[in-house]
């Protein structure tokens, strides 16, 4: 399903879509130390609002891709968003803290359907040459939430109140599933494939872990979110607190920019997994940097400038390893399921880090971990080459 050009406005209307997703994630981080308005008295199970959504998506990831194959890209994009805007909608209405609750499960669902179906179908949208571009893009979709959130989803609830984020989010997300709905109507997608049955989950799991191609982004990723959030967290004390919002605010930017512009000219001249492993050695040089000028501002913006690298290349790597749309979007569910299980491991990791190792603790740990992603890379990439040897 070559692309003669790359349909840029539905590119564009789906990576939007994942601002919608990402949001799912960032509209209770935001608000995170207002919520106890809402729900007095709960105490450390606040916790859970954050973190339920990831759950399906550790649990679910892998097998997530088989499922929106079957049921369909364009169908599983669009009725994700519909299941987030019932949900939003719901804890427009101040729930009951279980309830609550409930609903975010729920949204994990929505959440899964949309960050496995959206990249396929960005992929599918775009020329060869400008597929990295495009899912370069998609890599920002975390980022660019949280900063729209921060800008102007805390002014909306300083003005109307936390209640008024979830309406907002609601009318959103529903307003881009009847977008979609009709932009995509006529595009064309691959056939459906058969619904897995329920007794091969175990042996499709082990199908997707044993293969190389389908592994290896999601290999490298789990290594990522296990730092970026956690990071971005934890950083803060240690840099000086009349330039910490500015280090801390310009952060996801710079990882932005550099991701669009330095990170998509690389992909046109290397291999998005050699990217991916320049960017976690960089990562690693950085943190060095931290150890040796501890909160350094000028070190912080070189760590998010290699974090660039690496997410557009991760995201990159999954069609150019994987060529047909079945498993691109295996894929993709398995980065789903690295991407929820760093995220909800990171944060504990390095706080508990830091209990017992204090500052330097925590930059060792880190750039160890960095130096695990470049390295399970080379590993996989050498499973891949023997593969090609023996002619697998």
């Amino acid at each position: 399903m070559q692309q003669v050009r790359t349909h840029w406005g539905m590119v564009l209307l789906i990576w939007i879509a994942g601002l919608g997703a990402a949001a799912q994630y960032g509209k209770i981080s935001v608000i995170f130390d207002l919520l106890p308005r809402l729900y007095p008295g709960v105490g450390p199970a606040m916790g859970w609002t954050v973190s339920l959504v990831g759950v399906l998506g550790i649990v679910f990831g892998v097998v997530a891709g088989l499922f929106v194959s079957a049921f369909g890209y364009r169908r599983t994009l669009v009725w994700s968003l519909w299941l987030g805007a019932g949900m939003s909608a719901l804890q427009m209405l101040h729930l009951s803290f279980p309830l609550f609750l409930l609903t975010r499960v729920i949204e994990g669902i929505s959440h899964l359907g949309v960050v496995v179906a959206a990249p396929t179908l960005m992929a599918l949208l775009a020329t060869e040459r400008t597929r990295g571009l495009a899912l370069t893009l998609w890599s920002t979709f975390f980022g660019v939430a949280f900063a729209i959130l921060s800008w102007i989803g805390l002014p909306l609830v300083k003005a109307q109140g936390i209640l008024s984020l979830f309406a907002a989010h609601a009318a959103i997300m529903a307003t881009l599933a009847v977008l979609l709905q009709i932009a995509l109507r006529d595009m064309p997608v691959p056939p459906r494939s058969a619904y897995p049955r329920l007794a091969d989950l175990p042996a499709l799991h082990l199908h997707i872990y044993r293969s190389p191609y389908r592994l290896a982004p999601a290999a490298g990723w789990v290594f990522y979110t296990c730092c970026f959030v956690a990071v971005l967290t934890v950083l803060p004390p240690f840099i000086a607190e009349d330039v910490r919002s500015l280090v801390m605010g310009a952060m996801p930017l710079v990882s932005i920019l550099i991701s669009m512009t330095l990170g998509v000219y690389l992909l046109r001249r290397m291999e998005g997994v050699r990217l991916v492993q320049l960017g976690f050695l960089l990562c690693a040089a950085a943190m060095l940097w931290l150890l040796v000028r501890p909160g350094d501002p000028l070190a912080c913006l070189a760590l998010a400038a290699a974090f660039g690298l690496v997410q557009g290349a991760s995201f990159a790597s999954v069609p150019q390893l994987n060529l047909r749309a079945s498993d691109q979007s295996e894929a993709n569910g398995a980065m789903s399921q690295a991407g929820n299980l760093g995220n909800a491991i990171g944060t504990p990791l390095m706080v508990a880090v830091i209990a017992q190792g204090g500052y330097s603790g925590l930059v060792l740990t880190v750039t160890v971990l960095f130096l695990g992603g470049a390295l399970v890379h080379q590993i996989l990439g050498s499973v891949r080459a023997r593969a090609v040897a023996i002619g697998e």
